[in-house]
């Protein structure tokens, strides 16, 4: 069995609720950080079995809501893991949340990736996600964490948003671009039913516009030196993000925190999303053991996100199965949706749009 190498926690606080957020999150309560964390640590003495680790991630919510004190607080609970010695250490941030002490906090205590959500530039974009960020503001931010030592930048793109113009898209990215991030996550909008977009009923554009966005924005970021390497994901040479890859690649993860989840020892699990369970000491809210043929399934479902798809000897080392014989692979070899090359399967880049239908063909 491969050790863990991989952590991620969820910070579930806010400082302001987006219009189309589905994670667990809650506004800002200082009262509850301190319970919060309390039992973070709780659960962590719990689970976690001492494996040094290679991603560390901090996730939410927003986890730059927090303030100096609570950010001493919460890594002084970090300090528990075994970290390897050239760690990906990702801590996600709100733009407007960049203040000099804090990100020279973070870089001392070992952060060396920033996840950083700019959604976009544009007002009318902004205005329907509840959001605010400034083109200045942001390059600012971005320069100062530049000088405080940051070399690995994500920076997040939301497009796909209703009444959104290609023209708005293309000058989104150009200011993107402008701030020279080594990655860059795109999501198109997903309207959730617990959200304020769900609520208002508010309706996804067409596909065929959501395809032409997506079109334009994996030439762009190609065009600008960004290999495009997983679906919704771009980066410069050497700055994939190793801690995304661990899911893609379907290794088993630690995930703690409210509304996190995990993958350990052949278990699938999720954590209450009540602050109020957590709270109570109620973490996980659901498990499920995966059988073979679940871990197959989810290797395929997983592994042709990636561009480079999945080795077939790779699957073979893992499950002792060629991958050919447990599913249509060939059928839809011959019908193009699937590409095999080099030992390889994976999704034609052209078709990844409608990588969602040839999963159902597949499974």
């Amino acid at each position: 069995m491969e050790k863990i190498k991989t952590v991620y926690i969820h910070i579930p606080f806010c400082n302001n609720i987006c219009s189309y957020c589905d994670f667990c999150k809650v506004v800002y309560n200082p009262e509850w950080v301190e319970a919060y964390f309390k039992r973070l640590e709780e659960e962590i003495d719990n689970a976690y079995m001492g494996e040094e680790l290679e991603t560390l991630y901090i996730g939410g919510g927003t986890p730059s809501s927090l303030n100096i004190e609570e950010l001493e607080k919460l890594f002084k609970i970090l300090k528990k893991f075994k970290k390897s010695k050239d760690i990906e250490f990702t801590f996600e941030c709100n733009i407007n949340d960049l203040e000099e002490d804090k990100l020279r906090f973070l870089y001392k205590n070992g952060v060396n990736r920033l996840s950083v959500g700019i959604e976009s530039f544009d007002e009318d974009k902004l205005k329907f996600m509840k959001r605010e960020c400034d083109f200045k503001i942001a390059r600012e931010s971005i320069n100062l964490a530049r000088k405080i030592g940051f070399q690995n930048i994500n920076l997040d793109l939301m497009y796909a948003i209703p009444n959104e113009t290609l023209k708005v898209l293309k000058k989104d990215l150009s200011k993107l671009l402008k701030l020279k991030p080594e990655h860059i996550s795109t999501y198109s909008l997903i309207i959730e039913k617990n959200t304020l977009v769900g609520l208002n009923k508010i309706q996804p554009i067409e596909e065929e516009k959501d395809a032409r966005e997506y079109e334009v924005i994996c030439k762009i970021l190609k065009k600008n030196g960004y290999e495009h390497y997983e679906v919704s994901n771009f980066a410069k040479k050497s700055y994939k993000s190793k801690h995304n890859l661990t899911y893609w690649n379907n290794q088993e993860y630690y995930g703690f925190g409210c509304g996190a989840s995990g993958f350990v020892a052949a278990i699938r699990y999720e954590n209450t999303k009540s602050l109020t369970e957590y709270l109570k000491g109620n973490f996980i809210s659901s498990k499920a053991l995966m059988g073979k043929v679940d871990n197959m399934e989810n290797e395929l479902i997983l592994g042709l996100r990636k561009l480079e798809g999945i080795s077939l000897e790779e699957f073979y080392d893992k499950y002792e199965e060629n991958m050919q014989n447990i599913f249509p692979i060939k059928p839809l070899v011959k019908s193009g949706e699937l590409i095999f090359k080099d030992g390889r399967i994976f999704i034609d880049p052209k078709k990844l749009y409608v990588m969602n239908e040839i999963l159902i063909k597949l499974i």
